[in-house]
């Protein structure tokens, strides 16, 4: 039992709420075209046998028609013979060829109406069929983008960033002790600058120290008192 039953259920189907009600739309698309596909083939068959046989009544029409004709001719050339028994009787196959045309053009005028059914019915169904193709390649589209965002959100609330992450602090605070370690290792070293500035140093206290020793003489130093 495909999707759809009949040929009326596609044209009338709503593929969209089919889709929603699917577990897998990408499946169900899948199989509504098919499905489609299928019924197309029997239409276009369906049709081709009515052609077939609108082809078949109108040459039995004409032949009708001619058969009427000759019988017509028939009767003119009994009575111009004095024949008028022949004439009826060219008469009577004449009326039941006219007969047999009227009632295939009746039956022709119904095999005309079907195939323009069929000829719409394969427009719409063709329409429905391109709707369906067009969609699949937007929801298969659409479902891989959806799985691979998916994906991500299942991996982020996952442990495993937490604990890609948890490595990453870890390896940052053994690298904070190597570089503490090189750090203590050079502490108390002197450089080749830290030795001059040090020397500039001295030398400004030794200076400052001479002047301040300059300075202390000088306040020793009293001045003598002027004689009377």
């Amino acid at each position: 039992m495909g999707i759809f039953s009949r040929f009326t259920d596609i044209v009338n189907s709503n593929i969209n709420s089919l889709l929603d009600k699917a577990e897998d739309p990408e499946k169900m698309v899948r199989l509504i075209i098919q499905e489609m596909e299928d019924t197309l083939v029997e239409v276009r068959s369906a049709s081709a046998k009515t052609l077939a046989s609108k082809k078949e009544i109108v040459a039995q029409i004409s032949k009708y028609e001619s058969d009427a004709s000759d019988w017509a001719a028939k009767a003119e050339l009994a009575l111009s013979k004095d024949r008028e028994d022949l004439a009826r009787a060219a008469l009577q196959e004449k009326k039941k060829c006219a007969e047999a045309a009227e009632t295939l053009k009746k039956e022709l005028g119904i095999v005309e109406e079907q195939i323009s059914k069929l000829q719409d019915e394969i427009s719409q169904l063709q329409e429905k069929l391109a709707d369906a193709k067009a969609r699949q390649k937007t929801i298969i589209m659409r479902q891989k983008t959806a799985s691979s965002r998916l994906e991500v959100k299942r991996t982020l609330d996952s442990s495993k960033v937490d604990n890609a992450m948890g490595r990453f602090e870890q390896y940052e605070r053994k690298i904070d002790d190597l570089e503490s370690q090189v750090d203590a290792y050079d502490l108390g070293k002197k450089t080749l600058n830290d030795e001059f500035a040090e020397l500039e140093a001295g030398d400004k206290i030794d200076e400052e120290l001479a002047a301040l020793k300059a300075k202390m003489k000088g306040g020793d130093k009293k001045p003598s008192k002027a004689k009377e």
